[in-house]
């Protein structure tokens, strides 16, 4: 059964409301993923995190996978606005050092997301900007599809994070923004050159 979501007109007072009651169940979510994956998280759980009542959670969103989404895009693009002018410049490893910083400084936020079971929604959410910024921005002189030139970065970029963000002891930002721009980035921008 689809549930439609009435969204009555808002004033001006009730649109900071929304947005408080927005934030809170992500919060809520997120602060949950911390302790159990996605699949045993009810929407009565976020709500209740997130102080709200249960039908509240429907004006805002459809489903947990929908709220999950929200948070992934939201993240998403943040990450491509900041990498995105170093990359189209051509400079790989400042923009691999932007991302690291980036997720480096909202460490508890990535390993949530990459490690409670929110990687396929990340890879997925990734995936549709990527794709619309591709297709207004495709170079003929590029050796390698842009469809496939970003499904191997994020693949590989979603990997390396999830690397990262396990390991007990991890590399230092600036070791993994080596990694990324070598082993990811790099390749796929400027080419395999042993050949």
């Amino acid at each position: 059964m689809v549930r439609k979501i009435y969204q009555p007109h808002l004033s001006t007072a009730n649109d900071a409301r929304a947005v408080r009651t927005r934030e809170a169940l992500r919060r809520a979510l997120l602060d949950l993923l911390r302790s159990k994956p996605l699949e045993q998280i009810t929407i009565r759980d976020i709500a209740v995190a997130a102080g709200v009542g249960y039908t509240t959670f429907f004006r805002h969103h459809p489903t947990k996978e929908a709220l999950l989404d929200d948070v992934a895009a939201k993240q998403i693009r943040h990450l491509i606005e900041l990498t995105l002018p170093d990359a189209e410049a051509g400079d790989t490893r400042a923009a691999s050092v932007a991302l690291s910083r980036y997720v480096h400084k909202h460490r508890a936020l990535w390993k949530v997301l990459l490690t409670g079971g929110a990687a396929a929604i990340l890879r997925e959410q990734f995936l549709r900007q990527s794709r619309a910024l591709t297709a207004s921005r495709t170079s003929p002189r590029h050796w390698v599809p842009a469809d496939v030139s970003a499904r191997l970065v994020i693949s590989g970029t979603i990997e390396l994070l999830t690397w990262w963000l396990s390991r007990r002891r991890p590399v230092s930002v600036i070791r993994f923004a080596q990694l990324h721009d070598r082993l990811v980035v790099g390749p796929v921008v400027h080419g395999y050159r042993g050949v």
